[in-house]
């Protein structure tokens, strides 16, 4: 019999991760929404609020994507910590590596040890041709 998953939660979020599963950094094997309402949000690239693509490397467009995440995530209604899964759109992932404790600082700043379900993706471009970086994700609220 295995032991039980690792659980941390938030009222209506369960964090989950099965000790069987590699020990995650940066991120939940699962997560569990109990009696809430969905959020999706779209992918955001490091729009400013002029319309473009701030300049800087991958650090500066994950501070702008993900702040921009979370101004939407915001103006829905939620927080930081209602975020259940989040997908990164990376167009140069050793680079992402290499800048990957800068990165996960710049998440902590924001928001906080509350990782949830992420994958990360390698592609060839994106929407703006200038984008390095895009961030997705679903967030769960608890109902009012």
């Amino acid at each position: 019999m295995s032991a039980a998953p690792a659980q941390t939660s938030f009222s209506h979020v369960v964090r989950v991760d099965p000790p069987e599963l590699a020990k995650p950094s940066g991120f939940a094997h699962a997560v569990r929404a109990e009696g809430t309402v969905s959020v999706h949000l779209s992918g955001q690239t490091a729009l400013g609020a002029d319309g473009r693509i701030v300049e800087g490397d991958i650090v500066v467009q994950f501070e702008q994507a993900l702040t921009n995440l979370l101004t939407a995530l915001r103006a829905a209604g939620g927080e930081p910590s209602d975020l259940v899964e989040s997908t990164v759109y990376l167009l140069d992932i050793p680079g992402y590596q290499a800048r990957g404790a800068e990165i996960g600082a710049v998440w902590r700043r924001l928001i906080g040890r509350s990782y949830p379900a992420m994958t990360g993706v390698g592609v060839t471009g994106l929407w703006q041709r200038e984008a390095l970086v895009e961030i997705s994700g679903t967030a769960v609220l608890a109902p009012r």
